[in-house]
């Protein structure tokens, strides 16, 4: 997950605990308690019907949900609309708008917040391509193959629809049906694709935009950064917590990876698996970075991830076991059928989309044989094959669309642009974001420590505090509270 999912059901799950919502209303399907009631706050719902694919009326249309949460002072014009993504591709905002609007708080009273459930997902037109999330995430690689096609093959011309470009336009619209001349746009792990999508398209409606846990549409095709990410959180917590040896950790981890690629581990539980190369990368970039620094106290995939690899690099699998059990139980938000279309409309890989399918094989591992260098523990085709929206994954999924280019740094609006990173997080890592805030004119990168995927996970107040600046003044002001957050717990590993 090159581009991060399971970080919102963190995000989601941990801001739930601390609000509540009710829900009602008559203005738009499934039925009519959907518009959901936040205490101290207005909320206007409703649905906008676009096309599946503009100038192709013989596809049909999709309606577009949306809630929009007025600030809590009426008496005065709003100081900005916020337009939250979560990420994804594939989960929805609106079930979830008490969290939400407990991640914007700060800024509620004199700020509205503009919640869409993206095409396919949620209250809006949700797909089905018959594809099965617990399958895709765990299955094997021709598992996730054969899921891939057989959508491709039950949406038809139909999947042209799903892509961020009409994502983005559907925002538009809404946009512009409700009177709102500019967005403050807040995207989080995918959502820091689809924004500057948004704000390449329409330059002229953006006020400011928030990038937490970013990457560029001009991503590397290996994800090189990802892999080299996972040995660089694990050096960054042995030596921040004196658990274990940062070098060490790596190359345990070397050692795991090289075992598992010609001798994968049968994983038995609740959510079985196969545990090779492909899947240890997998769990340890993108389940272990997630949620990482939530609750620095409490244990995690990642503090715990060290001593299970000492463990094994030395003949005991039995911590490592249990740490792949756990770590493939850990709960995801989206809709993976939107997740599947949009990740093989967009993205661009490693083969040519005209290609046939056997053409398609060679050039894809050509472009692995060229590649071995920095991925840190892993080979290219192991940590290719982790990869749920890159690799080979979409290889059999046809010619739809083109991916989606990288922006032009003149195509996009000369805002206040503030790029978040957590320093632990090998989903979007610090090399991604970096390489995000330089796309844009006006840009200010910060890397938080001691977090992982999402930084606005993180419970000091000091990042939503960051945030709520700078929406009200374009700038972050100061940052030093970063270097407070505590490093997480890490299990000792014997040395």
């Amino acid at each position: 997950m090159r581009k991060g999912m399971r970080a919102v059901a963190g995000l989601l799950a941990a801001l739930a605990a601390t609000t509540l919502v009710t829900a009602c209303g008559d203005q738009a399907p499934p039925g009519p308690d959907w518009c959901p009631t936040v205490p101290g706050h207005q909320v206007d719902c409703g649905v906008q019907s676009r096309p599946l694919v503009a100038d192709r009326p013989e596809l049909g249309t999709v309606a577009v949900s949306y809630a929009l949460i007025r600030r809590g002072k009426l008496d005065a014009p709003a100081a900005g609309t916020i337009a939250p993504n979560p990420g994804g591709p594939g989960v929805p905002l609106i079930a979830h708008a008490a969290q939400a609007t407990q991640l914007s708080a700060q800024l509620l009273d004199d700020h509205d917040l503009l919640l869409i459930d993206p095409r396919g997902t949620g209250l809006s037109s949700p797909l089905d391509c018959g594809a099965d999330e617990a399958g895709y995430e765990l299955g094997t690689r021709e598992y996730q193959q054969n899921t891939v096609a057989r959508c491709a093959e039950q949406l038809g011309e139909r999947a042209v629809g799903y892509t961020s470009a009409a994502t983005a336009d559907d925002f538009d619209a809404i946009r512009e049906r409700l009177g709102i001349p500019k967005l403050v746009l807040y995207g989080i792990s995918y959502g820091t694709y689809l924004m500057p999508i948004y704000a390449e398209r329409h330059p002229d409606h953006v006020q400011s935009i928030i990038l937490s846990g970013a990457y560029s549409a001009d991503f590397d095709l290996l994800s090189r950064p990802n892999a080299e990410a996972v040995s660089l959180a694990l050096q960054r917590i042995c030596d921040r917590s004196r658990a274990c040896d940062g070098a060490t950790a790596v190359a345990d981890l070397r050692t795991v990876a090289q075992r598992l690629a010609t001798q994968p581990l049968v994983i038995t539980g609740q959510h079985p698996l196969q545990l090779d190369e492909g899947k240890l990368a997998t769990l340890a970039f993108e389940v272990a970075s997630t949620n990482v620094g939530a609750d620095p106290q409490q244990p995690t995939l990642m503090g715990t991830l060290p001593a299970a690899l000492h463990a094994a690099a030395n003949g005991d699998d039995t911590a490592l076991r249990q740490w792949a059990e756990h770590a493939g139980a850990e709960p995801t938000a989206e809709n993976i059928d939107l997740f599947i279309t949009v990740a093989c409309n967009d993205y661009p890989n490693l083969w040519s989309r005209q290609s046939a399918v056997p053409e398609r094989i060679q050039q894809y591992r050509n472009g692995l044989a060229a590649g071995q260098d920095g991925l840190g523990a892993f080979s290219a085709e192991g940590f290719s094959a982790g990869l749920r929206d890159g690799g080979d994954a979409c290889i059999r999924w046809p010619a739809f669309t083109r991916s989606q280019p990288g922006h032009p740094r003149a195509a996009l609006p000369n805002v206040p642009v503030l790029v978040m990173s957590g320093d632990l997080d090998a989903i979007t890592p610090d090399a991604n974001g970096q390489r995000v805030a330089a796309e844009f004119p006006q840009a200010t990168f910060l890397s938080v420590p001691n977090t992982g995927h999402v930084p606005d996970l993180e419970p000091s107040g000091c990042v939503a505090g960051i945030v709520s600046r700078f929406v009200r003044t374009g700038a972050t002001g100061p940052t030093s509270c970063v270097e407070s957050i505590p490093p997480i717990a890490v299990t000792p590993v014997p040395r």
